[in-house]
């Protein structure tokens, strides 16, 4: 069970994590480079399935995914309410379905990789936060 402070660091931790993690999906330039290294890792570690080349709208789609996660991101940055908390857990849960979606269909088993943190991050923001005592909230006024 996490405390309400506890609780809202861990909200700006994982929107630091999706910040850095999706930045390069933002522009096509950047997410072409990330294309292109994540491709050589995963055939230099010789793994099954596959980056496939992107069409434009392709890299489209991964550039609206990517600035709609750092605008979200940038938010619970700076505003780590509990209830943004919430959502988040429940976007991630719905973004590990359809990860592991794409692992069933033949995607690269390095997605796992980000399965992994999806639902780390999901579990971690889904669990209860202990609700503040009226005498703690009175002296937390106080200050």
């Amino acid at each position: 069970m996490w405390t309400t402070e506890q609780y809202r660091r861990l909200v700006r931790g994982s929107a630091w994590y999706d910040l850095i993690v999706m930045a390069a999906f933002v522009t096509p330039w950047s997410f072409s480079a990330l294309h292109g290294l994540l491709s050589a890792l995963n055939q230099a570690l010789g793994l099954p399935g596959s980056f496939p080349p992107f069409e434009p709208t392709h890299l489209l789609m991964a550039n609206l995914l990517g600035s709609i996660v750092c605008v979200w991101s940038v938010l619970r940055i700076r505003d780590p309410q509990p209830l943004y908390g919430r959502y988040d857990a429940v976007g991630r849960f719905l973004f590990a379905a359809w990860q592991v979606y794409a692992l069933l269909h033949g995607a690269t088993v390095l997605l796992a990789v980000f399965l992994v943190f999806e639902l780390a991050w999901g579990v971690a923001q889904a669990l209860p936060v202990k609700q503040a005592s009226r005498t703690s909230l009175v002296a937390e006024g106080a200050h």
